[in-house]
């Protein structure tokens, strides 16, 4: 297992290389009994998102470019994103509407980006973002995704 993308990968105690994909030459019922397969094999190691966050009062850091003290409850929070996702589901671009709205109303930095976080592997956001994230088709939405840092809606772009 990679200590720095927390993905397994290959290591060739003879040649002393490592690499990603299997070995050729190892048959594919030996790679899929090796420990980890199912989790990680055949799925993508890297994707990039987009994400319109809303932090609430017990945020890991209740403060972000729009407000310095945010004093609105999580609840609260997941109505205003509830609100946000009513305007995405009725356009007829979503891909558009939730770039704008993340630029507009987004408690994270990448609002300057529409929300774009660029690409990014296992390990490397909170567990639920990631699994949601991860879970998504490419131009999928999630529903609420809630972490330390807030609630978030995540749009899966690659």
């Amino acid at each position: 297992m990679s200590n720095t993308k927390h993905i397994p990968y290959f290591f060739n105690v003879v040649t002393k290389e490592s690499r990603w994909e299997p070995p050729s030459e190892l048959p594919a019922e030996e790679v899929n009994a090796l420990p980890g397969a199912k989790e990680y094999l055949g799925k993508p190691n890297q994707i990039r998102a987009s994400h319109l966050l809303v932090k609430h009062k017990d945020s890991r850091r209740p403060s972000s470019w729009k407000e310095n003290n945010i004093t609105r409850t999580k609840d609260e929070a997941i109505e205003i994103l509830k609100g946000y996702q009513s305007m995405i589901n009725a356009s007829s671009d979503k891909a558009e509407t939730f770039g704008k709205l993340a630029h507009e109303h987004s408690d994270c930095s990448s609002h300057d980006s529409d929300g774009d976080l660029r690409a990014f592997t296992r390990g490397q956001m909170q567990k639920p973002f990631e699994d949601a994230a991860f879970a998504l088709q490419v131009g999928e939405i999630s529903g609420i995704v809630a972490t330390d840092s807030g609630v978030h809606l995540i749009m899966r772009t690659a």
